[in-house]
């Protein structure tokens, strides 16, 4: 059976290069898949809406710091074609999932297809990244955001995917104090608090590296 593995970023800013460290390790980590020919990774922005100057961004670091083809995955403003959907991740040889509004992202991917193939992907072998909202999803529990009609919503718990265990809280080094009025004490031993420019590498659902 393929080893399943997670990189998981708890924030970062890609276009100052604040991430870039931890995206040469990344790409590091996931070339091996790719085997003779170039390798390509795909980017999930339904966090953000799809926002494709994030996607620009996204690009400029992987093809042109590392060396990397890219596609993206678009399904929020039009509906998908499922058969283009499964050529993009057959061809993919990392999934980089980036952030902005997790709760809009989850409650979207129950309707786009995008989490199966996420998860089909992950099971054969195939590393996903996170950064924040792309990170934390995947716990029982999150710490985040989230924004009701354009409007920024305080942090607070919220249930994830459940995939992992215990919570996930993104951008701690921004988040402690509130962090840490939100979780009792009692808690806090079974959630991962990620600061910006860090990441935390799963293999089979289990954390084996802090980068």
């Amino acid at each position: 059976m393929p080893e399943r593995t997670f990189v998981l970023l708890g924030g970062g800013d890609l276009r100052a290069k604040e991430t870039l460290p931890l995206d040469k390790k990344i790409a590091d980590l996931a070339r091996p898949h790719s085997g003779e020919k170039r390798p390509c990774a795909l980017f999930i922005g339904t966090a953000s809406h799809d926002f494709m100057p994030y996607y620009n961004t996204f690009h400029k670091t992987y093809t042109g710091e590392l060396g990397w083809k890219t596609d993206v995955a678009l399904t929020v403003f039009h509906e998908p074609d499922p058969q283009k959907l499964d050529a993009k991740f057959a061809a993919a040889d990392l999934i980089y999932i980036g952030g902005g509004d997790t709760l809009f992202m989850l409650n979207h991917w129950k309707t786009d297809g995008l989490l199966d193939r996420v998860l089909e992907a992950y099971r054969r072998g195939v590393v996903v990244a996170g950064l924040s909202a792309g990170a934390i999803c995947w716990f029982e529990e999150m710490y985040t955001d989230s924004a009701v009609d354009g409007v920024p919503t305080p942090y607070s718990l919220h249930k994830g995917l459940g995939l992992l265990k215990g919570g996930a809280c993104p951008h701690f080094n921004l988040r402690r104090d509130d962090f840490l009025a939100a979780v009792p004490e009692s808690d806090r031993k079974n959630w991962l608090c990620l600061a910006d420019n860090t990441a935390a590498v799963f293999r089979n659902e289990v954390l084996e590296e802090i980068w």
